[in-house]
């Protein structure tokens, strides 16, 4: 094998499997002596690749950890395996995988060839994940373009629909992707309106590289996460719960925890509680895993919605509601 490149790229490639290789077998799989095995070895290792070599009859040679990850070389079934893996966990927001896992994807989808493009899109168009739990499905290739963007420091326009279903077509300077539940959020400077907004993800179409550069700027007073936390608690509706719960105040704190000024005693028998929350639904089952009697006194929407629960029960129950 007289190309050098080409037999390094080789040599590299078989050192990245997790094993160790006796130099005369690597030579005879290239087809060289050992003594150009040894040479390309020290040359790898003045690229950067942590080679190391163990003497005796059963030494050898393996690819160990080093302080920086060298590029890595994929045959073609590890590339589809890695971007079909990425791709699905991008499309179901995992928790906890981060922005990480879309830049991997963006960079992956990148250097693809178009070949291992078109396997990778027929095994996403036959495939079904099951769902983790309710919520939108995001389009990885909305998240790929996205994250190239941010990357590249580069504006992008795309199509928004709002919450109300109004389209709007937006220029926006991207900062970060914030994975959030089973959502992701764009963190964004909007050009038009110059001020900084979150865009929900699933709601991105036809994302577009501008070609324009921009100079990265950082969200007002704090980091990506808090600012897309800061800004969905805001927007949320927060519901006030006033109940009276036939529960000593002790207990109801036990139950409930203590948090200052949820809990009021009203006799040895009762309470009254003073509660919040941004939904509806997490009042009701507070107020129902207590396991005492309780009358609410509002808001009319957690006593509208309490009601409408307990007729489904009922129902269910086989009775009448």
């Amino acid at each position: 094998m007289g190309d050098t490149p080409a037999r390094l790229l080789n040599l590299l490639s078989l050192l990245q499997a997790p094993r160790e290789w006796a130099g005369g077998e690597l030579a005879e799989r290239l087809r060289v002596s050992p003594r150009t095995i040894r040479r390309d070895i020290d040359r790898l290792r003045e690229l950067g690749y942590p080679v190391e070599a163990t003497m005796g009859p059963m030494g050898g040679y393996r690819l160990v950890a080093g302080t920086a990850m060298p590029p890595l070389l994929l045959d073609d079934e590890e590339a589809v395996a890695i971007a079909v893996g990425l791709r699905t966990a991008a499309g179901n927001a995992v928790e906890g995988i981060g922005e990480a896992s879309v830049r991997a994807l963006a960079k992956l989808e990148q250097v693809l060839p178009s070949r291992l493009r078109r396997r990778v899109g027929a095994l996403n168009a036959v495939t079904v994940p099951l769902s983790g739990g309710a919520g939108p499905s995001v389009d990885p290739e909305v998240l790929s373009a996205i994250a190239a963007a941010a990357a590249n420091r580069e504006r992008l326009r795309f199509a928004y629909e709002a919450v109300d279903g109004t389209g709007t077509r937006r220029l926006v300077e991207p900062h970060r992707l914030v994975p959030a539940g089973r959502r992701w959020y764009l963190v964004a400077h909007d050009a038009d309106r110059d001020d900084w907004r979150i865009f929900r993800v699933d709601r991105v179409r036809e994302p577009f590289p501008t070609g324009q550069r921009f100079v990265p700027r950082e969200p007002p007073g704090q980091d990506a996460a808090e600012f897309v936390r800061d800004k969905l608690h805001s927007l949320a509706p927060t519901y006030q719960a006033v109940a009276t719960l036939h529960l000593p105040a002790d207990q109801a704190r036990g139950r409930l925890g203590d948090r200052p000024g949820e809990i009021e005693p009203i006799d040895d028998h009762s309470c009254r509680l003073n509660g919040h929350s941004d939904t509806l639904e997490w009042l009701a089952f507070r107020l129902i895993m207590l396991g005492c009697a309780f009358e609410v006194h509002g808001p009319p929407e957690l006593i509208d919605y309490l009601r409408e629960m307990g007729a489904r029960a009922t129902r269910a129950a086989g009775g009448r509601g």
